[in-house]
């Protein structure tokens, strides 16, 4: 099938570090379809989806903005910190959004594992199943996410 503009342009905004520090694609080479439909599976096989996995990530950065910047007691099992920069980030998908340059950092007290994310990295699962691209600063491997937020 042939790639659109549309396609295109995104594929090319997604890979320049104009919108981010390294682009959203980091060196990963696949298609942002390939990387969509590959990061889709991973969630699959976990159990969980998207709409599942957004929530949770903004529960847990909700009850760790309660912190302000020290780290808080989400549930039994997890323990959280946000930072926050100042200014905001677009979604490089085309409309008009833009997010607070928030990370939270999340640590499953039974493992051990921690996992960081932004506001910006909810919306983009929660919207396009985007998880960015291998490589990228703020990649968010999906099987992991999955057992470090359930």
């Amino acid at each position: 099938m042939k790639e659109s503009p549309q396609s295109r342009n995104l594929e090319q905004i997604l890979r320049s570090s104009k919108m981010a520090a390294g682009g959203f694609m980091g060196s990963d080479s696949r298609s942002v379809a390939e990387i969509i439909d590959a990061d889709a599976f991973e969630v699959s096989k976990s159990g969980y989806t998207t709409g599942q996995l957004s929530v949770r990530m903004q529960e847990i950065t909700d009850a760790a903005k309660r912190g302000l910047g020290t780290r808080v007691e989400v549930d039994a099992q997890h323990q959280a910190i946000v930072e926050e920069a100042r200014g905001s980030i677009a979604c490089p998908w085309p409309h008009l959004r833009r997010f607070v340059k928030r990370v939270t950092t999340v640590k499953h007290l039974d493992s051990g594992q921690i996992i960081c994310w932004t506001d910006l990295n909810i919306h983009l699962i929660a919207e396009h199943g985007f998880f960015e691209g291998r490589g990228s600063a703020f990649r968010v491997e999906p099987g992991k996410l999955a057992k470090v937020i359930f």
